[in-house]
């Protein structure tokens, strides 16, 4: 038996599914399949139990999942760990953030990775969905809250801060917004999250915190397609600083509530750099956090702005 094999093994143990491990690999399942099988027949006991509806380990699978796993993600440290004293950042790095995160903030730093690493091929994990970093092999996660999650270590990369903004167009039309509460006259722009689509909470500059109850007859659960929505005049939105900059600068959108700090749930939010815990982190994991919280000005507590 080989290590790609065991590898295989551990893959389809974690994700549950032939086919969940072949898209890790970018492989057919039915060759998956096929390995799984000769794995089997090399060790002499079955290692799943397959049925239609699902694909479970088998008492022996279970047990030499336990032994091999630590084993082989030790002889993956040890390649780590030598290749790491001879060689640039290179090989391939698996990175995930949400969709509007990775379109505004990540993708137009990739020229500059590039240039800097040349050696580095990175997978670039879009989603809005909080994957499994260990199972969907994530080198590292970009997330936003307001603390890091259980089970989970790293570092803060940059505060976050939210306004409610809206367009010229829209102002115009709608007259005087002058208060917080202001907003329970008008047609909000919402996400399908709790508190975002039912109040919003605000902050004046003595702490004093004002929850606004909204509504509104659209709800998207993109905020770029919110973005778009507010750009185009169609009612007020609770939007990151990040995603909104270049259209408050250009005059696209107004900041409603300049003096207010603004959330639908933490005042004290971030973007934090998180991957699983680990003793050893490669090479090219370190080079490429490093490379993050310069271009965002070295983490912290100051706001996320890209260099």
């Amino acid at each position: 038996m080989d290590l790609a094999s065991l590898k295989l093994f551990i893959d389809v143990t974690r994700a549950g599914s032939f086919a969940a491990a072949a898209r890790l690999h970018g492989i057919d399942p039915s060759s998956v399949s096929r390995v799984i099988g000769v794995l089997e027949q090399q060790l002499g006991f079955r290692l799943f139990q397959r049925t239609t509806r699902r694909l479970t380990t088998t008492e022996a699978g279970a047990l030499y999942f336990e032994r091999v796993q630590p084993l082989l993600e030790e002889m993956e440290r040890a390649q780590s760990e030598a290749s790491d004293i001879i060689t640039e950042p290179l090989g391939w790095l698996r990175v995930t953030s949400s969709v509007a995160f990775g379109h505004m903030c990540l993708v137009p730093l990739l020229p500059k990775l590039r240039e800097r690493f040349p050696a580095l091929q990175l997978d670039l994990v879009l989603t809005d969905t909080i994957v499994d970093l260990i199972a969907e092999h994530i080198d590292v996660a970009i997330r936003l809250g307001p603390r890091i999650e259980s089970g989970l270590i790293g570092s803060k990369l940059a505060g976050t801060r939210y306004r409610v903004c809206a367009s010229p167009a829209f102002i115009k039309k709608a007259g005087s917004i002058r208060r917080p509460q202001d907003l329970t006259r008008f047609d909000c722009l919402r996400l399908p999250l709790p508190g975002y689509r039912s109040r919003w909470r605000f902050r004046n500059k003595r702490g004093t915190v004002l929850d606004v109850p909204i509504q509104g007859s659209i709800v998207i659960s993109s905020v770029l397609a919110i973005q778009r929505a507010a750009v185009d005049g169609m009612g007020p939105a609770l939007l990151a600083d990040w995603l909104i900059r270049e259209d408050l600068t250009k005059g696209r959108l107004i900041d409603l509530f300049p003096g207010y700090d603004v959330t639908a749930t933490d005042f004290d939010t971030a973007a934090w750099l998180l991957y699983p815990s680990r003793a050893y982190l490669p090479r090219k994991v370190r080079a490429f956090i490093d490379f993050l919280k310069s271009e965002f000005g070295g983490g912290g507590d100051r706001r996320l702005r890209p260099r």
